[in-house]
């Protein structure tokens, strides 16, 4: 059974969510503050966080940042519509998803039920050979020789665009912001433009997709990022 740790001080909308993710056969855990939040997360693993941003001890955004820093479990961030701000913030640094409050009940089901499907999906371990080969779906890549063949003919990368592919592919069905790539891909240091991430990605799609307008594997998550998708 799939756990959900849900982080919320308004007893109301607790109670709610209480009631309408056990109905749907999840194990439910509860917490009112951060600090509380950090410990069930630590000691229960949870499958699925959703984490309200105005807490007390702890508020959501310090509760993310420490729980990214130690897991890749999916947080999704609980916030006032009108607060465009905290959305942003959220998936700067490292939420998967966010709700707006008020939120409709029946979509809240469904996008747990996609991104814990999404989860399953990314703990598959890529498969790696001994000679440091990625075999995933029709894509066959090598990380000591840089190359890559698309069924069974090799296709020719640049250097960041084989680094992007190899890291995304090497993390199958987890979501990236563009900020977390620079940091991966071009270092902590880098000052450029954010959009060289959206244009390497155009680049290596028109490489490996048959139709790049409309991807498979390399997709686009709105408002986060972007996730490599196997054919499973």
């Amino acid at each position: 059974m799939e756990t959900i740790l849900v982080v919320e001080d308004e007893e109301n909308i607790l109670e709610a969510l209480r009631y309408n993710i056990s109905k749907e056969g999840y194990q439910f855990l509860s917490a009112s503050d951060g600090e509380t939040a950090l410990s069930l997360a630590r000691e229960n693993s949870p499958d699925l966080i959703i984490l309200d941003v105005m807490i007390p001890r702890l508020d959501g955004f310090e509760v993310c940042r420490i729980l990214r820093r130690e897991t890749n479990i999916p947080i999704f961030i609980l916030t006032a519509k009108t607060e465009e701000i905290d959305r942003v913030i959220g998936l700067e640094i490292g939420a998967d998803d966010y709700i707006t409050k008020p939120f409709s009940m029946r979509e809240l089901l469904v996008r747990i039920k996609n991104v814990l499907r999404r989860y399953a999906s990314a703990q598959r371990p890529a498969k790696v050979t001994a000679q440091g080969i990625i075999n995933i779906g029709v894509l066959k890549i090598n990380s000591i020789s840089h190359s890559v063949q698309l069924n069974g003919v090799e296709i020719n990368l640049k250097p960041k665009e084989f680094e992007l592919l190899y890291f995304l592919a090497s993390n199958p069905g987890r979501a990236f912001t563009r900020m977390q790539l620079l940091d991966q891909l071009w270092g902590e240091n880098y000052f450029g433009d954010i959009r060289t991430v959206d244009v390497h990605v155009r680049w290596v799609r028109q490489k490996i997709e048959s139709d790049a307008s409309n991807p498979r594997m390399l997709q686009t998550i709105r408002g986060v990022g972007y996730r490599f998708m196997t054919d499973d």
